[in-house]
């Protein structure tokens, strides 16, 4: 029996106090988020994608008031870094989807998991995101119900997990609204699909505005450069927003993975101009801050950057904004 095991069935026997425990299990055992005035934000998972990285867990944020946790993006690691937090699953209302990338939705059949096996079993969580999110959630729903059938017939569960979650495809407006949050969502940059593509006028993506009591946060999601995302951001506390590499790093950094040498002139051209147009460069970020009036930026959804130094970023945003400006780690808050 592992050290672990032992501490564990010992504290379940009353032998031990909880402090000894593993820090998962502590985590776990946390019955409230912890309790702060205002609106919170979280960056639970700070990586771009599409490959996983040992330090950083891929995008996902959360937004936390009046005890109720507002889950934005589900990159791979989301679950973790909730757990880490020591977040309630009972206590996540809604998970918003900007966009289907697999960085961004990784993590979701993991949340969907610990949101069915530790929720309010009355309780219907929304997942809302762009066109193909209900697609997403019904073969996530499907997957994990093979698993909850299992256990329904071992005995050790006593429902499927389909009544526990409500997906809905979105558009552009008021896309929800409660007690606590109005949320209000705008199509980006990111997709700019050919017309003889199997996505064209098929997928968007989104980046959403969150209006508390207290706070405006707005999210970009993965965007280039755009005036909705600007005129979604207008007057806000806070601008979570993407941030790729300058060209310079890009290239050093595709060409230090031996990708960019396989390539031929033009899809590297191609692949700076998605660089460039369908992601967000810091000074275009810095731009569209001062155009919005933002009062403080975050930087997230980062590729690795030389030295893991980001200070070249916030020079550039600075360029052109003259508000607070931050680069995010996971599990940090603003």
């Amino acid at each position: 029996m592992t050290p672990d095991r032992r501490k564990f069935l010992q504290a379940a026997a009353g032998t031990v106090p909880f402090w000894v425990l593993p820090r998962v299990a502590k985590a776990q055992t946390n019955n409230e988020v912890r309790a702060k005035n205002g609106t919170r934000v979280i960056t639970l998972g700070t990586r771009s994608g599409p490959t996983p990285d040992v330090d950083r867990a891929q995008s996902s944020n959360v937004l936390i008031t009046n005890g109720a946790a507002y889950v934005v993006d589900a990159g791979d690691g989301v679950s973790r870094r909730l757990i880490r937090l020591g977040i309630n699953f009972r206590d996540i209302n809604s998970v918003f989807i900007t966009h289907l990338h697999s960085d961004h939705t990784g993590g979701l059949g993991s949340l969907m998991t610990w949101m069915d096996d530790r929720g309010n079993p009355a309780k219907v969580v929304n997942i809302d995101g762009p066109p193909g999110t209900e697609a997403a959630v019904e073969g996530l729903l499907r997957f994990l119900s093979v698993s909850a059938e299992i256990r329904v017939s071992d005995g050790t569960r006593t429902r499927l997990p389909v009544k526990r979650f409500s997906s809905k495809n979105i558009g552009e407006g008021l896309v929800f609204q409660d007690s606590n949050v109005k949320v209000t969502a705008a199509e980006n940059t990111h997709f700019h699909f050919p017309p003889d593509s199997p996505g064209f006028g098929k997928y968007k993506s989104f980046g959403y505005r969150f209006d508390t009591a207290d706070r405006s946060i707005v999210f970009t999601g993965d965007t280039g450069p755009s005036d909705k995302i600007a005129e979604l951001a207008k007057g806000a506390d806070l601008l979570v927003s993407e941030a790729t590499n300058p060209v310079d790093e890009f290239v050093e950094g595709e060409t230090k993975a031996g990708r960019w040498q396989l390539q031929t002139a033009e899809q590297q051209k191609a692949s700076i101009r998605h660089h460039i147009e369908e992601h967000l460069l810091p000074e275009d970020l810095g731009k569209m801050a001062a155009h919005a009036n933002v009062k403080a930026v975050v930087m997230t959804h980062l590729q690795p950057s030389r030295n893991n130094d980001y200070s070249r970023y916030i020079e550039d945003v600075k360029k052109h904004f003259s508000g607070q400006v931050f680069v995010a780690k996971d599990l940090a808050e603003f």
